[in-house]
């Protein structure tokens, strides 16, 4: 499957070391502005080459807009947008094509479907999450044209280091993505010695909803918190997801819990902002040499080459951010008249 949404649908396509990747956004309504920069900026930031904590692959990452947009605005058809890959090395991957890589879909993959592309993963890498941004950046735009919602993701821990305060303006100033200075400069160095040490660290990241849309999300299966859920663990990376207050409802009393406002009531948005928080697990491939599988029914000891992130969570946040906005985008297209309603106020 890789259609995501039912009123605002982002199709993703293209592989890691294919021709280009791209993504196709089908619902958005017509007369939205929208330019390629729109799409850019969060493009550039999940970006791979960025930092010293990132992969060193060397892609621009450069948006081209194919359908759906004249004179910078919307026209109410599929919006096709495609990136084209620049930088891959798929002779780093020629010794991996019978073996599967621990922690990755390698081996299941093939066991499905008796084929894969072993260059970089090919579909199942995380550059796949490029064409999420590509329409989430979409999605975001249409919130904030019709209902002003923002979404905010930072970098809340790295290992064992947490941020302890959160100010939004510090987020794009340091490489970890993280409304804590003290805590991203700490974070920056245990992943600088982790990476020496050919490993890898896995985080969490927090999804702040500022002014979402009212009356969002149906009861029973069309829960939004529900929608967010599969939205967020559906990227690769992700192990855990909480909304609220989380897992510290498990200690309170309903006299503590029932004042606290989370954004959500009976799996509709009350209009109050909404956090998210998701544990990202440590990026597998690493330099080490580890036990791994073969399609030979073998087990070989091997050391992955190629270039890989130490750490996700940082190019992680505006993935994240993405997969909310679509979320939202969707569920304020529905039912279908539900946009006049909304212009007509």
């Amino acid at each position: 499957m890789n259609t995501f949404g039912k009123n605002f649908r982002v199709t993703t396509f293209g592989e890691s070391h294919g021709v280009a990747l791209g993504a196709i956004v089908d619902g958005c309504p017509a007369g939205l502005p929208l330019t390629v920069q729109d799409i850019q900026h969060d493009l550039t930031r999940r970006k791979p080459g960025q930092s010293r904590v990132s992969t060193p692959r060397n892609e621009s990452d450069q948006a081209e807009i194919l359908s759906g947009v004249f004179e910078d605005k919307t026209i109410g058809t599929p919006i096709a947008i495609i990136v084209r890959n620049k930088d891959q090395k798929s002779k780093d991957y020629e010794e991996m094509k019978n073996i599967f890589r621990p922690g990755h879909a390698d081996q299941t993959w093939f066991n499905k479907y008796k084929h894969r592309d072993y260059r970089g993963g090919g579909r199942q890498s995380g550059r796949e999450t490029l064409s999420r941004v590509i329409g989430g950046a979409i999605a975001k735009k249409l919130l904030s044209h019709i209902c002003n919602t923002k979404i905010i993701a930072s970098t809340v821990q790295i290992g064992n280091i947490c941020a302890k305060k959160f100010d939004e303006k510090e987020i794009e100033k340091n490489i970890m993505r993280c409304g804590d200075p003290q805590a991203a400069q700490k974070m920056e160095e245990l992943v600088i010695k982790t990476k020496k040490e050919h490993d890898s660290l896995g985080g969490k990241v927090e999804i702040r909803i500022i002014s979402p849309p009212k009356m969002c999300g149906t009861p029973v299966f069309g829960k939004i918190e529900a929608e967010l859920a599969k939205a967020m663990l559906s990227i690769g990376t992700t192990r855990t997801f909480q909304y609220g207050e989380g897992i510290r409802v498990a200690s309170r009393l309903g006299s503590e819990q029932n004042p606290i406002h989370e954004g959500i009531s009976g799996g509709i948005t009350t209009g109050d902002d909404i956090i998210l928080q998701v544990t990202i697990k440590p990026p597998p491939t690493i330099a080490q040499e580890q036990k791994m599988n073969t399609s030979n029914d073998e087990q070989i000891i091997y050391s992955v080459k190629g270039r890989h992130d130490p750490v996700i969570a940082p190019r992680f946040v505006p993935v994240a951010e993405s997969m909310a906005a679509i979320v939202f985008a969707d569920a304020l297209l529905s039912p279908p008249d539900r946009i006049d309603q909304i212009f007509r106020k």
